[in-house]
């Protein structure tokens, strides 16, 4: 990630960015956030696809869309889901248990406290236009 997208997170994390509403979360649970996604990143990157689907975008997306990315199981597809915190939060916890037949091999995010701060980490840093762009 950019030294410019890390001061556009922080800043979010303060309430400081333009357009942020609510409380945002604060930068410990951020930072958390990010250290779980590092989990992710042998087969996730916010820009850009590789083994799994980009994540810029991520957060009101149907699942099985990110754009450029074809290798989505038939399983996800047919769930109909949009990606938000609940439909994040139900997946992450067990993904082969939530969508059997999913492609998406891993165990989950056991910890609801770490899967929280996941969810809240990608719904800054998944921010197309402001903290990442989507890539075809």
């Amino acid at each position: 990630m950019s030294a410019a997208a890390r001061q556009m997170l922080l800043a979010a994390a303060f309430g400081l960015a333009a357009g942020t509403a609510g409380a945002a979360p604060d930068a410990q649970a951020l930072a958390r956030g990010e250290q779980v996604y590092a989990r992710c990143a042998g087969c996730h990157a916010i820009e850009g696809n590789r083994t799994g689907p980009q994540h810029c975008g991520l957060l009101g997306r149907r699942a099985g869309t990110a754009p450029g990315y074809a290798a989505y199981s038939e399983a996800l597809r047919a769930t109909g889901w949009v990606w938000d915190a609940r439909t994040l939060d139900l997946f992450l916890q067990d993904p082969m248990q939530a969508v059997p037949g999913t492609r998406m091999g891993y165990a989950g995010v056991k910890d609801a406290g770490e899967r929280a701060d996941l969810i809240a980490w990608l719904q800054q840093a998944a921010r197309p236009g402001v903290a990442c762009r989507v890539l075809p």
